[in-house]
Parts: C-alpha cells; sequence; structure tokens
C-alpha cells in the first residue's frame, strides 16, 4: 500500500513540476530578455576567469564544479538511454527545450543564492540556496525547513545511496568485484574526503568534475568522427521524431507525446534547473556580483544537456540497429545501452574504461549531493554535532546502498526531490523581481564579468532582507578578502 501511495504522489507531481518548470523557464526567459542567450558569452568568461585563490573559502569555478559535479551524473548515460527506448529520437529535442528554456530558471535561483548567502561561523564560507531565501525573502522559515529535510532525505541519503549501487554494479558486472569490497571501500574514500567539510569536497569537485565530462565527451567524439557521414541525418531523425514527421522514429511507448513527455521528464532531472539543488552550490562561492554566479550556473545546464546528453543521444542513434532500433529495443536495455553502443564503435577495450568513468560520474554525485545536505543541515541548526552526523549518514549510506536493491528508495526520492523542486519554483516566482534589479545592476556596468561589484541602496527593501555585512557597500564585500 505503501508503494502505491509513493507511485501515485510521484506520477502527479510529475506532471505539476513539468507544468511549472516550462513556465518558470518561460517567464524567466522573458523577464530576463533571453539572459541565457545574450550574455551567452559572458559566462564563459566568467568561469574561465574564476579558477584563482577564493583565500580559504570556495571559489566561483569551484562552486561551478560541485553543481556539474552533481548534475553530471550516471542519468546522463543512462536517463539518455530511457528516454530514446520510451520516446525515440525525438526526446533528444524536448530536452534541449528544457535546457535552453532552464537556463534562465538556472540563472534566477543561482542570483538568488548568491543574494541571500551568509557566512558559515566554523569556517568562514559562505552557505545558501533555497532554504535561506525563502526564510529571508518570503520571511517563512517553516517552509524553508520543509525544503531542507526533502533534500536532506533526497541528496544527503536516497540518492547516494542509488550512486552507490550504480558503482557496485558496475563494478561486479565488468571486473567481478564482489559489492561488500566495493562498498568498503566507497565508505572509505567517501569518509576520507567529506569529512573535510565543504571546502574539501570543492577541492576535489575542481579537477575531478571537469575532467569526468572531458574524457566522456571526447569518448564520444572519436565515435561521432568516425562516423560523421552519418551524424547529420541522426541529427535530423532528433528533429523528425519530435514533431512525428516520421513514425518509424518512435519509442516504445510511441507517438509525438511520448516523445515530449520522455524528454521533458528526463531534461528536467538531468540539467536540475528549477530543482533547488544546484543553488546551494551556488551561495558557497566568493563572488563580487550575484549575477556573476548565476551566469556560471546557467552554463552548468548548457555542459549537462546541450552537450553531454546530446553527445550520448546521438552516440546511440549511430549505433548498429541490433543495439539500438525506436520502437523496438525496450527500457530493460537502457542500463547498458550507452556502453553497448560505445563498445560496439571502438572495441571491447573502451568496457573497462567506461566502468572507470561510470565510478568518477556516481561517485562525483555522492560529494556533490553531501554538500547540498549539509549545507541544508546548518540551515536547520544543529552545530558541529549536525555536521558530523550528517557526515556518518552519507558514509553510512555509499555502504548501505551498495549492497541493498533500491526501487523503493529511489521512488520516494523522487517525491522527495519533487516537492522540493515545488516549493523552490514557488519562491522564484516571488523573488524574480529582485534578479531582475541584481541583473539591471551588472548590466550597467562594464569590463570583465569578474571585476563588476554589487552596488545596492542600503535604504531599500531587499537592503533590509540580506545581510548587509556581505552586499551593502559595494566594495566587493561579496568575496573574500
Amino acid at each position: 500500500m505503501l508503494d502505491n501511495v509513493v507511485t501515485f504522489l510521484n506520477d502527479n507531481l510529475t506532471w505539476v513540476l513539468i507544468f511549472m518548470l516550462l513556465a518558470a523557464g518561460l517567464f524567466f526567459t522573458v523577464v530576463t530578455r533571453g539572459v541565457q542567450f545574450r550574455l551567452f558569452g559572458q559566462m564563459w568568461k566568467a568561469i574561465f576567469s574564476s579558477r584563482g585563490n577564493a583565500e580559504g573559502g570556495v571559489s566561483s569555478f569551484q562552486a561551478f564544479a560541485i553543481s556539474l559535479a552533481s548534475r553530471v551524473g550516471t542519468g546522463n548515460i543512462v536517463g539518455v538511454a530511457i528516454a530514446l527506448t520510451l520516446g525515440g529520437p525525438g526526446a533528444v529535442f524536448w530536452m534541449w527545450v528544457m535546457a535552453l528554456l532552464g537556463m534562465s530558471t538556472a540563472f534566477v535561483e543561482a542570483t538568488l543564492a548568491q543574494l541571500y548567502k551568509t557566512k558559515h561561523p566554523d569556517d568562514d564560507a559562505f552557505r545558501g540556496g533555497p532554504a535561506y531565501y525563502i526564510q529571508q525573502g518570503l520571511g517563512q522559515r517553516w517552509l524553508g525547513i520543509v525544503f531542507s529535510c526533502c533534500l536532506i532525505f533526497a541528496f544527503g541519503f536516497a540518492f547516494e545511496m542509488v550512486q552507490a549501487n550504480t558503482i557496485a554494479g558496475v563494478f561486479q558486472g565488468t571486473f567481478g568485484i564482489d559489492p561488500l569490497w566495493t562498498a568498503i571501500g566507497l565508505a572509505v574514500l567517501t569518509a576520507l574526503i567529506i569529512f573535510g567539510g565543504v571546502t574539501s569536497v570543492a577541492r576535489v569537485a575542481e579537477w575531478m568534475a571537469p575532467i569526468m565530462a572531458l574524457v566522456y565527451v571526447l569518448l564520444a567524439l572519436a565515435v561521432l568522427v568516425t562516423r560523421a557521414p552519418e551524424v547529420p541525418a541522426a541529427i535530423g531523425s532528433i528533429f523528425a521524431g519530435a514533431f512525428g514527421l516520421n513514425p518509424a522514429l518512435s519509442g516504445t511507448a510511441g507517438g509525438v507525446v511520448a516523445a515530449m513527455l520522455n524528454g521533458v521528464k528526463r531534461g528536467m532531472f538531468s540539467n536540475e534547473a528549477g530543482m533547488g539543488s544546484a543553488p546551494n552550490a551556488a551561495a558557497t562561492a566568493n563572488a563580487s556580483h550575484p549575477a556573476q554566479q548565476g551566469l556560471i550556473q546557467s552554463a552548468g545546464v548548457f555542459v549537462d544537456t546541450i552537450l553531454v546528453c546530446t553527445a550520448t543521444a546521438v552516440m546511440i542513434i549511430l549505433a548498429a540497429p541490433e543495439i539500438y532500433t525506436p520502437g523496438v529495443t525496450t527500457r530493460d536495455g537502457a542500463a547498458t545501452l550507452t556502453q553497448t553502443a560505445l563498445a560496439s564503435e571502438l572495441g571491447a577495450w573502451v568496457m573497462p574504461i567506461m566502468a572507470i568513468l561510470i565510478f568518477v560520474f556516481a561517485f562525483s554525485s555522492v560529494l556533490g549531493n553531501y554538500t547540498y545536505a549539509e549545507i541544508n543541515q546548518d540551515f536547520i541548526g544543529g552545530g558541529r554535532a549536525g555536521n558530523w552526523g550528517m557526515r556518518i549518514l552519507v558514509v553510512v549510506a555509499t555502504f548501505w546502498g551498495a549492497v541493498q536493491e533500491l526501487s523503493f528508495v529511489w521512488s520516494l526520492a523522487d517525491v522527495a526531490m519533487s516537492l522540493m523542486a515545488v516549493i523552490n519554483l514557488g519562491a522564484l516566482f516571488f523573488l524574480g523581481r529582485q534578479v531582475v534589479t541584481v541583473l539591471k545592476d551588472y548590466e550597467s556596468q562594464s569590463g570583465h564579468p569578474m571585476e563588476r561589484e554589487f552596488h545596492m541602496d542600503p535604504d531599500s527593501k531587499l537592503a533590509r532582507e540580506v545581510h548587509s555585512d556581505i552586499w551593502i557597500g559595494g566594495s566587493r564585500s561579496g568575496a573574500t578578502r
């Protein structure tokens, strides 16, 4: 009965989320005048010039890497395969739509996270995210606590188990390693990193996240280069499938509606724009203007979906008919579809590399998810004891998840994540006007994106909501000196 209740909630919340995310993406694209398109070049300038020393804190690039580590995970491999089997190649088009609209939503939530961030007394690093801007901007601490509880369960417990389970399954299937040994190794490795706190995770994520994305994209590019003459046809099948121009391109669920539904759902859970997770990482950055980190986090959605997910999708579409055929290949084969497609093109030698790569994808998500959970633990309270308890919980979750069956836990986590997303999106609609003000201040200045400072009227309503010791004065107070 409990399983039926969770399934019912999951199915219905998904439809609510689809509507709210599409509405948010369209609304924020309009009110920001297409910030994700107009300032696309400035996003990359900000990213590649933000790798400097944060003086003991978290740099803008490290915050970007933390969110990328959580975003770019097994969903980019298995999730895309599921979308292609159920919705056909056309599902990828709707993943693109969700990403391009979601970039504006990601900009808004990350900018708000920066605007309403606070300093943590233990390590002098910043904390923030939806719980913080719900409390300070809306004056609803109770709702912030509800959000935090949902996020802690989803990201600090359930999703850690799922990622650990994925690693154990891949290692057992590829190398014959018993899941118990994988569980022990994961628990030790996780403990060594996360007991150093958020800044320790940031140092690891700074190099791990970009490398894993780059290696995977290079493998996919190797396939695309060898099959270059067929790539235009593969891209064409994505557009044809999206609009029902070729019935043979429908997935197992069939039709344009199936392509749209599966593309939107997979895009939604892949890039996380509007879900309320990535802003927790965005808030940790030392930035001199809130919009800087908004632009950087918006670029993360582009990397996740337009680059990584598209590389996966085209590679699968180019695979031989016995590996992938729209309407024939079922979801049962989705878990290994990407690896099989790669091996068929590059050879069996790629399978161990893919196993290691999936480990890096999944383990980086463990670290990124932990960061989100600790930030929300700080919001609820508990001090150092609470943080130590959170770290122990994550270590236990990685051990237990590696040796368990997780279908029910995954469904329950989906409900928790959907609920936190609904809360976050509601807050964004109410607080979005603040971001418009911040964006105008950012665009009123010239020069390099990382050299702009936030100027705010100290007598304004916004000034009474944010932490005056961080932002008021326009003297780079948002960045650690």
